[in-house]
Order: structure tokens, then sequence, then C-alpha cells
């Protein structure tokens, strides 16, 4: 039974879980969009709107807070002057996970976290057009 389980321990010790988190929400605000598993994203998840949320407002002590818990202050610096002020008007729900199917090896569920404002970057039409005319001449 799942009784007074606050939190997956995703069959990893308390550093190596802590490190985990740490690494892919770090990850996510760098790329705003990490491939992983869905119990992986689902615990990334929690953490990585929190952050969110305590960065929306810029203070001293919420500086500390989230930088106590992700060591490296660039990606402190972005969460607080990029990604937070984009997330002002939302009341939560800063992120989504989108399925993508299972992995080949050992069928586990795959899904891509992303923040709500992810865009993918596509090519335009008008590079693969010329890339395509130079391969011929």
């Amino acid at each position: 039974m799942k009784h007074r389980r606050g939190f997956n321990p995703l069959e990893r010790m308390a550093a190596h879980r802590k490190a985990l988190i740490r690494n892919m929400s770090g990850s996510l605000f760098i790329y705003g969009r990490v491939k992983t598993t869905k119990s992986k994203a689902l615990e990334v998840r929690r953490h990585a709107e929190r952050m969110i949320t305590r960065a929306k407002v810029d203070s001293v002590f919420n500086r500390r807070l989230i930088s106590a818990r992700l060591y490296d202050e660039g990606i402190v610096a972005k969460l607080f002057n990029e990604i937070a002020p984009r997330m002002v008007d939302r009341p939560g729900g800063y992120t989504k996970i989108i399925k993508i199917g299972e992995r080949k090896g050992d069928a586990a569920e795959m899904v891509f976290l992303q923040l709500v404002d992810y865009q993918l970057k596509e090519k335009k039409a008008s590079d693969k057009k010329s890339t395509k005319a130079e391969k011929g001449k």
C-alpha cells in the first residue's frame, strides 16, 4: 500500500536522488525540455514548480533558498531573470508532461518534461530548399 508515502524514492539512496532531482531541474531550466522516464518526470516536476513559484518573487531570501537547491548561479540567474517573469500571470502548472512511448530496452514509459511556454526551434523551409539546390549542383 502507498499510505503515508510523500514522494517516490526512485529506488535510489537519498544523496543520489537529491543529485538527480537537482541536475534534472537545472537541465529543465537551461534547455526548457528534458527527455526522461515518467516516474522521474513526475518527481522532478514537483520540485521545479516549487522553485518557479519561489522565483516569481525576487528577494534575497528566495534566491538563497533556490541557490541551496541548484548550486549553479547561472541557472539561478536564468530562473529569476527569464523564466519567472514569463510565469508571473500563471497561478501554477508551469510544466507539462508529454508522453512519447516506451523505451526499447526495458519498455519504460518515456516522456518529455517541458516548460509550458517552450517553443520548438524548427528549420525554415527556405533553408531546406537552398541546401537541396546546393547538393544538386
